[in-house]
Parts: structure tokens; C-alpha cells; sequence
């Protein structure tokens, strides 16, 4: 199976035929001859163990992510899938508050892999279980039954948080588990579905077995975390992002956000305290820790609508950098204005990061001047800017994308301050 291949999965399940609907079939894809069709009815789907002359191995756990029922009870939460650039976060299984998170039966098998995948002792580490990660996707107007392959990967963290959920008004314990997808590009993009079979196979030894394994598991299982960046998933896209990759197509979740946004803010001035959220939510979890600084006042701003800190490092060896953003809430018909990332650009100084978030998209001359002259600017469009709305939403427990928006309000004001750039530093 190739990453970002969709494949039927319908009832009745069976590995007959081969075609679905047009698809692939999910089963005849990964049908193991004399074992139990593999599951996506939960969110975390282990194939059951088998008994074999090392002892009990499990050939793989399958992760599912439901899009389609964000902010309902049975997801109320919101996963995160970046494989392109090799991250999923993905929330754990507890949804209770009278149940501790790791008891709860997918939960409790992924922390039992954290400890195995994050051993520096290879010995132990041969005997990971590998994840592989599927989102179920819209085809044709057809909601359910339909899954898209994500890659296949290795845990990095487990980190216990409380949830809330809206929809019944209480908060409860969860774990959300951070994965690293591993690169297939010796493979061709594609995973052999032998491998895992031959997990299945209580005949042979896991030694055997490995032998049908990715280069990038092997050289994972030999290695561990030190080259977990090595092997980690990177598409290599053209510099440049047309027009339509950069606004989100309508009818879509992002698209009803990104509305919701515009009509929000188009009538106020505050729409720079939800950039600066922004450009703290994807500055820090690529790159370092984000200091929030402040917004800056709606007169004499000189080309700034937000300052903030990133820190790269710890202690004795951190640097500090400064951030200086700009906001600008825009119809999504025509291309944010070049004299206005100019302006930004023009305030950087050495060792300062621009960041300039839209609610419209940047024209692909504008893309091309900040990259051939090498402007360290975070440009970020109306599509990336509903995506972090919607996670930031559902991370604080807001359904209702407006009710969020309100909340940032009530913070608005403590963040404006009139202060030059450089005192972020001493924050």
C-alpha cells in the first residue's frame, strides 16, 4: 500500500474482491492467510498477539483518526497529521473521568510500546511493535468507509493532559502520544504488507522476519533515537504554493472555519491576538519553546502587530530570538498585499523572525522574493490558519469556533502593550 492510497472499508468484511466501490479493498489489501481480518472499529486497533518460540508477539497496532467526528463525544478532541513532514499527535482512547487514562485498553498498549520504542538497548528495541497510522476521508460525497494509508512509524512521547468536553461539560485524564513517521523512500513510497504478515507467522523468529522489514526500521532498531531524524518522513514540495493550496476548498471543515474567522473579525481590530496564538502554536512545536510577548497598539504599530520569543536550546546554551509578526484579516478573492510584508521584512533585524499570517494567500512572486532573497519569514495562509484555529479549538475544548474567537477576546486587551521589540528578551 502507497501513503495517501484510500481503500474500501465496508461490511461484509472480507478479502473478496479486490475492487470496492472503485477502491482498493481494505481487507483484500491486508489479508494474512489463516489469521483474523485486521480492524479499524477504534481508534487504537492492536493485532492480537500469537505465541511463539521467543514468546508472545503482536505483529502491529493501527491507529485510526475520525476527522468527521471532531467536537462529538466519541471524539472530542482533535488529531494532528503532519506526515508530510513526518509528525502525527495523536489523543489516546480515555474518554471517562472515572477511569484512569492508562487503563483504558488502547492506552494502556501504547504506553507498554513507549518504554520498548524509547529503550536504548537494541535488544529490547527489536521487539517494538510497529504503528501504522490511517484518517478516514470523504470520497464522492460518501462519509463513511473509506481509509486513507498515513505511513507507518515509531513513538517519541507519551504525555498525560486533561481534556474537556463541551458537550457534556466535564474534563477528564487522557494520554496524547506523539509519533515519528518513518521515511519508505527506499521502498518507493510503498509498505509491504508481507512484513507484517510475516509477524504473524509464529514459524518464524522476529530475526527472520526483519528481513521483510523497511531500511528505515531496520536501521531504527539498530540505532535508536539518535536517528529517529534521519529516517523521519520529509516530502520535498516545490518552493512555492499555488493560489488553491493555499485557501481551503468549500464545503470543507477548514473552510467553514476560515469563514467563521473572517466574519468574526472583519469588523474589529483584534484579529492579531489570534495570529500571535498562531504563529506561538506552530513556531513552538516545530522549533523550540515560544515566549508569548504582546500585541502591539492598533496606532504607530510601525509594520508590527505582535512580538513574541522563540528559544532555541536550554539553560547556558539557549539563544533567544526575537519574533515580529503581522495580521491581516482578508477576502480570500486576491492576494495579500507585497508592500505589506515588505514593510514587515523591512523591521527585521539580525537574528529577529518574521512572521506574517493571513486569512487570504501569498502570490507566487511575493513566495519567490522571500525565498530567493532569503527573508527568515513564516508565511502562513488562510488554509494553515484555520487548521491551527481548529486544533487550538478543540485542544481548549471549544465546539463552536466563535465561542473560541470570544475567549481570545477577554485576553485582548492585558496583551496590548507599547514596548520596543528588544524588551522581549527580559521576558
Amino acid at each position: 500500500m502507497y501513503i495517501g492510497q484510500i481503500f474500501r472499508y465496508s461490511r461484509p468484511y472480507s478479502p473478496d474482491p479486490e475492487i470496492k466501490d472503485g477502491l482498493v479493498n481494505f481487507f483484500h489489501e491486508t489479508y494474512t492467510p489463516n489469521c483474523k481480518l485486521p480492524l479499524l472499529e477504534s481508534g487504537i486497533n492492536p493485532i492480537g498477539s500469537i505465541r511463539t518460540s521467543e514468546g508472545e508477539r503482536r505483529a502491529a497496532i493501527l491507529i485510526s483518526s475520525s476527522p468527521n467526528k471532531i467536537g462529538t463525544h466519541e471524539t472530542p478532541w482533535q488529531d494532528f497529521f503532519d506526515v508530510d513532514n513526518g509528525h502525527i499527535r495523536y489523543f489516546g482512547d480515555n474518554k471517562r473521568p472515572e477511569v484512569r487514562p492508562e487503563e483504558s485498553q488502547g492506552n494502556r498498549i501504547l504506553l507498554e510500546q513507549f518504554e520498548i520504542h524509547n529503550s536504548p538497548d537494541p535488544k529490547i528495541r527489536k521487539n517494538s511493535v510497529p504503528i501504522l497510522f490511517f484518517e478516514r476521508v470523504k470520497v464522492d460525497g460518501r462519509v463513511k468507509g473509506n481509509v486513507q494509508f498515513k505511513g507507518f512509524g515509531v513513538m517519541e512521547r507519551a504525555e498525560k493532559v486533561v481534556q474537556y468536553d463541551s458537550r457534556l461539560g466535564r474534563t477528564f485524564s487522557n494520554y496524547v502520544f506523539d509519533f515519528t513517521v518513518l521515511s519508505i523512500v527506499e521502498e518507493n513510497e510503498k509498505f509491504n504488507w508481507d512484513w507484517i504478515s510475516k509477524r504473524r507467522d509464529s514459524s518464524l523468529t522476529l530475526e527472520e522476519s526483519l528481513v521483510y522489514a523497511p531500511e528505515s526500521w531496520k536501521i531504527w532498531i539498530r540505532s535508536g533515537s539518535g536517528v529517529r531524524e534521519r529516517l523521519r518522513r520529509r516530502v520535498s514540495k516545490l518552493m512555492t504554493l499555488k493560489p488553491d493550496e493555499q485557501r481551503p476548498l468549500v464545503g470543507t471543515r477548514e473552510r467553514i472555519v476560515l469563514d467563521q474567522i473572517y466574519a468574526y473579525y472583519q469588523k474589529r481590530s483584534r484579529f492579531e491576538a489570534l495570529a500571535a496564538k498562531v504563529a506561538g502554536a506552530i513556531l513552538g512545536k516545530s522549533t523550540g519553546q515560544y515566549v508569548e510577548g504582546w500585541v502591539t497598539p492598533s496606532s504607530g504599530d510601525g509594520g508590527a502587530d505582535f512580538v513574541g520569543r522563540l528559544d532555541v536550546g536550554s539553560d547556558f546554551n539557549r539563544v533567544k530570538l526575537i519574533v515580529l509578526g503581522q495580521a491581516k484579516c482578508e477576502k480570500f478573492d486576491s492576494p495579500t498585499n507585497g508592500k505589506d510584508i515588505a514593510r514587515t521584512v523591512a523591521r527585521l533585524k539580525r537574528g529577529w523572525i518574521g512572521v506574517y499570517v493571513t486569512t487570504s494567500f501569498f502570490s507566487q512572486p511575493v513566495q519567490r522574493e522571500v525565498i530567493e532573497d532569503g527573508y527568515p519569514l513564516l508565511l502562513v495562509n488562510g488554509l494553515r490558519l484555520a487548521q491551527e484555529v481548529m486544533k487550538m479549538a478543540h485542544e481548549r475544548g471549544f465546539l463552536d469556533i466563535k465561542e473560541f474567537l470570544k475567549s481570545l477576546d477577554f485576553e485582548y486587551d492585558s496583551m496590548v502593550q507599547a514596548r520596543r521589540p528588544e524588551e522581549v528578551l527580559y521576558l
